[in-house]
């Protein structure tokens, strides 16, 4: 149970940092600006990156199997789904759990307490 809390934290924190962060704010803005831009070749490529790169529940798809192939397979380890799709599922389980802790942060984002 503790690694399946903990590959969750870490769909979390992967889909934080690569949303949400300033770091990875240069690589969100190239692949926005390839995207938009009319002369660019693969245009679509670079919008559908930009589009990953900015959509938490998008990220955490892809993130979700890549922790899959290098981290750790709940699906695979869990209900004992063959290893070479096991990741495609571990990809949706890293969406639906990353979606509920950042539905979680947020509702406490609103209904924080005020300071008067």
């Amino acid at each position: 149970m503790i690694y399946i809390l903990t590959w969750f934290i870490l769909s979390y924190g992967l889909m934080n940092i690569m949303v949400y962060g300033s770091i990875f704010q240069g690589v969100r803005n190239f692949f926005k600006n390839w995207g938009d831009s009319q002369h660019a070749p693969f245009k679509r490529i670079g919008r559908f990156i930009s589009g990953i790169l900015t959509c938490p529940m998008c990220f955490s798809f892809h993130g979700g199997w890549f922790l899959s192939l290098t981290v750790f397979s709940p699906t695979f380890a869990l209900f004992d789904v063959p290893l070479g799709v096991s990741w495609f599922f571990d990809g949706i389980l890293s969406s639906g759990a990353v979606w509920a802790i950042n539905a979680i942060v947020e509702w406490f984002e609103v209904n924080r307490p005020s300071k008067n």
